[in-house]
């Protein structure tokens, strides 16, 4: 899954920096405010991708002294500066650009090279958005898990980012069009800058539906409720356990999970026994999620008291 995040971004960081080229050498041909904006949005959607990728490579270090469990949360930090990005870059530039356009209304020139431009920038970011949303297919198999479902219950944020901001950008290409054509062809002074306006509050949205995921990841999110069923009927099938008594799961980045159980096993337990139990319990769980990295087992106070009495 990793690997396909990464695949997925890095499609989304050339299609958006070749998009953001194009865009401002249409902008200041033409003048236009919406086309600017789109410029400034795939400026910024390019500066994200960036930004994905240091938290990918930066959460992939391996384990040590200052961080046991890994550095996979870091890819939640990155995460949440990619959604500050949005807002501030993309969404109050681009309503400030609006308005100001809004009041100073200007003329938009050779209006054929902005539109021709945004319909090559749609084919990139169709691509672009055809490419994660068929890793979103891949990863939930079959599943009864819309796209919306996927982006609120997904622990990948380098996923979630690259489908909103693809969204966004084709939305916002089209309000960029309508701008365009509407002070052209139409002779509405106002409407390149409403349109600006309009991707502005578009890109705060999608600023605001990351921040509120990514916060969720970095206070310590669950596994999501199909996973958990899983995971809980592999451990009812596992002939040691007699009682789930309680089980907890933390994501520690996209591709690693925290469990922690407290079971009760079988009477007349001994050390070594519930030893061979949390060994087989351990394989079991990583072979129905690979994501599962640490399990941590406490058996009741029954069973703990039972351990320690017996011999052996």
């Amino acid at each position: 899954m990793a690997q396909g995040s990464t695949r997925v971004v890095l499609i989304a960081l050339a299609g958006n920096g070749a998009i953001a080229l194009a865009k401002f050498a249409a902008a200041a041909i033409s003048g236009s405010t919406a086309m600017l904006t789109e410029a400034i949005h795939s400026l910024v959607d390019t500066g994200d991708q960036l930004f994905l990728l240091i938290g990918q490579r930066r959460g992939a270090r391996p384990a040590d002294e200052t961080h046991p469990l890994g550095y996979g949360m870091e890819t939640y930090f990155w995460s949440f500066i990619v959604a500050l990005m949005v807002f501030f870059l993309g969404g109050v530039l681009s309503i400030y650009e609006g308005v100001r356009h809004i009041l100073q209304p200007g003329e938009v020139v050779s209006p054929w090279i902005s539109l021709g431009v945004l319909a090559i920038s749609a084919v990139f970011e169709g691509t672009s958005f055809r490419v994660g949303y068929r890793e979103y297919k891949r990863i939930v198999r079959g599943a009864p898990i819309n796209l919306w479902g996927f982006i609120k219950g997904s622990k990948d944020p380098g996923m979630v980012s690259v489908l909103l901001e693809d969204s966004a950008a084709l939305i916002g290409i089209v309000l960029a069009a309508v701008g365009v054509i509407a002070t052209s062809f139409l002779h509405v002074p106002w409407a390149d800058g409403a349109a600006s306006v309009a991707i502005g509050l578009l890109l705060a949205c999608v600023a605001f539906v990351l921040a509120n995921e990514t916060r969720s990841l970095i206070a310590g999110e669950s596994v999501a409720p199909i996973v958990m069923d899983r995971l809980k009927e592999t451990l009812d099938a596992i002939n040691c356990i007699t009682r789930l008594d309680d089980i907890a799961t933390l994501h520690l980045g996209p591709g690693a999970i925290l469990v922690a159980l407290t079971l009760t096993f079988r009477p007349k337990a001994t050390s070594a026994s519930i030893d061979a139990a949390i060994a087989e319990i351990t394989q079991c769980l990583q072979a129905t999620d690979g994501r599962v990295a640490f399990v941590y087992v406490r058996p009741s106070h029954t069973d703990a008291a039972a351990a320690t009495t017996a011999p052996g």
